[in-house]
C-alpha cells in the first residue's frame, strides 16, 4: 500500500517495487485515502509520505500512527524530505513497537538499500536513516560522550537494523569484534542485552529519543 502526493515520485516508486516482486495493491495521493484503502486491503505493509494533502504538514504520519492503533502488527515505512525528530518518535512509539521505518526520501534513490529496508520492516525489524540517527545523537552529550569513534559508527548501523554480520560486512571487521563493541555500547548506555534484533534497536532508539 502506497500514499505519495508527487504523482511522479509515486509512480516511479509502484514501478520500482513492481519490479522487485512486490505487488502495490493500491497508491493514493492523502492521507484519508490511505486510511480507507488500507482498510479495504489489509495490505501486508504501508509506505507513506509524512506530509500529504490537504495541509501538507504531517497528516501521512498521523495517518499511519492511527492505522497501527488500530492494527498494532501493521508494518509500516515512513518516507519523508526532512529529518524531524518529533516524527520519528511519534512513529516508534506507535503499534506494538515492531515493523516500523523511517527513511529520508534520499534513501529512495539508493535503490537496493530501499528495497532492503522495505523488507525489513515488513519482516517486522525497525529501520531508521542515518540522518535521523546523527540528529539524535547530537541531542545527547552524555553518556554519549563515553563512547568511542567506532562505537558510534556502530550504534548508528544498530539503529538502521543491521545485523552483527552486516555491520562487520560494512566496517570490515569480524563479527566477533562486532559483538563486543555492541556489547559496549549497551554497557556504556546502561541498556538491556537481548538476542532479538528489533528489541535491541528499540532499546537504542528509546535512549536516543529520551
Amino acid at each position: 500500500m502506497l500514499a505519495e502526493d508527487s504523482v511522479l515520485l509515486r509512480e516511479g516508486l509502484i514501478g520500482l517495487l513492481e519490479r522487485c516482486g512486490h505487488r502495490v495493491v493500491a497508491a493514493v495521493g492523502d492521507a484519508r485515502a490511505l486510511v480507507s484503502a488500507v482498510e479495504e486491503h489489509t495490505p501486508d505493509i504501508v509506505v507513506t509520505d509524512v506530509r500529504m494533502p490537504p495541509g501538507f504538514q504531517d497528516e501521512g504520519l498521523h495517518a499511519a500512527v492511527r492505522l497501527r492503533e488500530r492494527r498494532p502488527a501493521l508494518p509500516v515505512l515512513v518516507l519523508s524530505q526532512y529529518v524531524q525528530r518529533t516524527y520519528a518518535a511519534d512513529l516508534l512509539d506507535s503499534g506494538d513497537g515492531t515493523g516500523v521505518g523511517y527513511l529520508l526520501k534520499d534513501r529512495v534513490g539508493q535503490v537496493e538499500e530501499f528495497v532492503s529496508a522495505l523488507g525489513r520492516v515488513a519482516d517486522g525489524g525497525t529501520v531508521v536513516d542515518p540522518e535521523v540517527v546523527r540528529q539524535l545523537l547530537r541531542r545527547r552529550r552524555d553518556p554519549l560522550e563515553q563512547l568511542t569513534p567506532r562505537e558510534r559508527e556502530v550504534l548508528a548501523l544498530v539503529a538502521e537494523g543491521r545485523s552483527n554480520g552486516a555491520i562487520a560486512q560494512e566496517l570490515v571487521v569480524t563479527e566477533a569484534a562486532i559483538g563486543k563493541h555492541i556489547g559496549s555500547i549497551l554497557t556504556k548506555l546502561d541498556l538491556p542485552v537481548t538476542d532479538r534484533t528489533h528489541r535491541r534497536v528499540l532499546a537504542v532508539l528509546a535512549y536516543l529519543r529520551s
